[in-house]
């Protein structure tokens, strides 16, 4: 059994988000699912990246990051999008960490102190024409990093891994889900 903090992306805290912690849940994994937006959710995700924006991203992470502070170390840190940055940090800073998964967006390395944690599993999952990733940070990252893997799905879609939200991509999404579930069973 692994320990996961999962961060949601700029809609807000959906029903799809906690679906997809629900299916790790049920494979048997210990999955935490934090609120940064205080209960708000937003239908159209420029609205959610605008209240992001508003309210920081170094807000956002340093939310996020709070949340790991009454937590045990051994955590598995993952992020969709927007939840891609504390996860990401956490990852790298924070001791103890078992792994990374970042869906739909990752940062360079030089974000959070340049470096990656030696023996730390990473999977970054993204559609290959994805317009809200910067796909050559997610090779780099991949390139540069013993332990990371980048997978890539056929699309353009962005949010395709949440079921509640229009860019939902069933097969795509079932893969990442398999994918995941390879690696947490790896580290449990």
């Amino acid at each position: 059994m692994a320990e996961v903090l999962l961060f949601h992306h700029a809609h807000g805290l959906t029903v799809g988000c906690i679906s997809f912690a629900d299916q790790l849940r049920a494979a048997g994994h210990i999955v935490h699912t934090p609120d940064l937006y205080d209960g708000k959710i937003f239908a159209d995700l420029d609205e959610g990246v605008r209240y992001a924006e508003e309210i920081g991203m170094n807000t956002i992470i340093e939310r996020g990051t709070a949340t790991a502070d009454g937590l045990p170390d051994g955590l598995v840190y993952a992020g969709f999008s927007l939840g891609t940055l504390p996860a990401q940090k956490l990852a790298q800073t924070r001791s103890g960490a078992k792994g990374a998964l970042l869906f739909h967006g990752c940062l360079p390395l030089s974000q959070f102190g340049g470096r990656w944690p030696d023996g730390v599993p990473l999977q970054i999952h993204t559609m290959d024409e994805d317009p809200w990733v910067e796909l050559d940070v997610a090779s780099q990252l991949a390139e540069t990093i013993e332990t990371a893997e980048l997978f890539l799905y056929r699309g353009n879609r962005h949010l395709f891994a949440d079921p509640s939200l229009p860019d939902y991509d069933e097969q795509s999404a079932a893969l990442l889900m398999e994918r995941v579930l390879g690696l947490l069973k790896s580290i449990e």
